[in-house]
Parts: C-alpha cells; structure tokens; sequence
C-alpha cells in the first residue's frame, strides 16, 4: 500500500494573537485593536502607545508632537543591573522613543489643546530629566497659546536611574502647573493604569479635574509595600480607581470608548464660548 505523505504545515505569520494578560484567552490582535485595546472576554485594559492614544482622542490629522529633539543623557554614569546607557539604547529601540514622554498639540472635536502623554514600555513610564522638561515645556506652550493641557499618565513613578534628578522633576512640573493654574487655563489629567510613585505625587494629581480609566492603579507605594509597612490588610479594591473616585481623589472613572466624548464636554465647560 502506498504510505500517505505528511501533509506540509501553514506557516502562521506571528504576531497575529495575544494572550490576554488577566482571562489568560486567547485574542486576535486585529479584534482587540478594533475592541480600543480593551479584551473583549473580560474587559481587561491593556496599554495603548501614545500613538495609539493619540488616534482615539485627537482629531484625525491635527497633531502636530513637538519637543522631539530633546534626549536624555547619563550625568551619574548609572549601573545597576547593567548601564543606563545601554538600557535607553535598548527601549529607545524597542519603543522608537527617545525617552518616556510624548507632547505636542492637536484638536478634540475642534478644540485646540496641548498633550502631554506617558509610555509605560518606555522603562515603565518613569520620570526623569527628559520628562520632567518635556512636561514642562509642553505647559509653557500651553500658558503661551492660551489652551487648555490635558496629561495621560501610565508610570511607575520617578526613574530611579537617575537619582535626585528625576526627583527635582516633581517640584519643576508642579511649578508650572501652578503658573497655568494662576492664568486660569484649565490641565485635565487622565490617571492609567498604573499611575503610581512620583507621578502620582506630582503633576497627575494636580488637575482642575482628575479622570481615571476602569480599574487602573492609582497609588503612591504600590499595596505590597503599604501591607508590609503596616502590618495591615488593606480593603478591598484599595488603590484602583472606582476606590480613589468613592474617597474624593479623582473626579471621574471614564471607559475608554467614553473619554474624547468626557474630554470634549469637560473643555466646552471650561470655555462655553468656543
């Protein structure tokens, strides 16, 4: 008898599926990009890159990102589990960012505003030099043009790599966010998942209104460390943002398909006249 050849198998492209990080399901990224990054299974929100935040908010067209010739540099010649240098030039490749930060100027439903937006696979969205000045700079443009600036937070706080430097960037930002307090302009800031450590303690909880994402952590020191620091149990959903709005620390819990639509009713508020 003739013996049956195997058959050839398809090649599949990769990239194609991703492993939902909480259901653990299976997803087709073609259905969760069309889903905004949101698991279709169990709601799960993934991060989006502030490319990506950028098309869900701003109109189609009007960005324009500025402040893109600003790098960051390595003043205390860092190492910890290997140079500092050498873990930019790796995520500066991976993400093809220079650092942390993404700031420009665009449109929502015709409404001039300013951005600044963090990366949290930029080094986990950490602030040092590069986005203490980018955030800064960005405000600046906003006192200048006289238009409103909203933040998108995702970070794990003050980058350690640089030390007292990426600390000083809490007082600088929160300066200038004094100064367009002072002019009346209005900052909106959205709180994602994790908006923790030094940005928390700074600029992301410094806005004339505070929104958050569904169930993002919102936090200083992260729950492990409260725990262990207080020999305590702490309540349930302690740190997430549905807690945060019931304590008085964010003024909105806004889904994602919701948020240009919250922005732009929120910034019409501001400036009926427009």
């Amino acid at each position: 008898m003739p013996i049956d050849k195997p058959q050839k198998k398809t090649a599949v492209p990769g990239g194609l599926w991703i492993n939902c990080v909480k259901c653990n399901q299976l997803i087709f990224n073609k259905a969760l990009e069309e889903n905004l990054k949101i698991c279709p299974k169990c709601g799960y929100y993934f991060r989006p890159s502030p490319q990506e935040r950028i098309a869900l908010l701003v109109d189609e067209g009007t960005f324009k990102e500025s402040f893109t010739e600003i790098a960051p540099e390595d003043p205390l010649d860092f190492n910890d589990s290997k140079p500092y240098q050498d873990r930019l030039k790796e995520t500066q490749k991976k993400t093809g960012q220079k650092d942390a930060i993404v700031t420009g100027s665009g449109e929502i439903n015709g409404c001039p505003t300013v951005f600044a937006i963090l990366n949290f696979e930029f080094m986990g969205g950490s602030m040092g030099s590069v986005v203490g000045e980018k955030f800064t700079l960005a405000v600046e443009q906003a006192l200048k043009m006289r238009q409103p600036f909203i933040s998108l937070s995702s970070s794990g706080g003050a980058r350690m790599q640089e030390s007292v430097l990426s600390l000083m960037q809490m007082a600088k930002t929160s300066a200038a966010l004094a100064r367009l307090h002072a002019e009346g302009i209005p900052y909106i800031s959205v709180l994602c998942d994790p908006t923790t450590g030094g940005v928390t303690a700074s600029f992301a909880m410094l806005g004339d209104v505070n929104i958050a994402e569904p169930k993002s952590l919102i936090a200083f020191a992260g729950p492990r460390v409260i725990e262990q620091t207080i020999r305590q149990q702490l309540p349930q959903g302690f740190q997430q943002a549905e807690f945060a709005l019931s304590h008085g620390m964010v003024d909105l819990v806004v889904e994602r398909k919701e948020l240009k639509a919250s922005l732009s009713r929120i910034l019409a508020f501001f400036n009926p006249s427009a």
